[in-house]
């Protein structure tokens, strides 16, 4: 589909650059820039989902649970 968007003059310069350096043409940069921001808000958008998951739940370990765990790592630096 072709669109005409309106972009500032330095942006378009720079963005024309990095597709020349990239052997791609403006119109697969910018195809793959759009994909990579969507791409973007749909992670954040599933952390937000599980983040108001882990508010209404209960995210504490019992501290039997914990001295376990702590004794089934190896001691010293990390």
């Amino acid at each position: 589909m072709k669109t005409a968007i309106s972009i500032p003059d330095d942006l378009f310069v720079n963005a024309d650059h990095l597709a020349q350096r990239m052997g791609l043409s403006r119109s697969e940069l910018y195809a793959t820039a759009i994909k990579d921001y969507l791409a973007q808000h749909r992670r954040d958008g599933l952390v937000d989902r599980i983040n108001r998951v882990c508010d209404r739940t209960s995210t504490s370990v019992e501290i039997g649970l914990k001295r376990a765990q702590s004794k089934s790592l190896p001691h010293g630096e990390w």
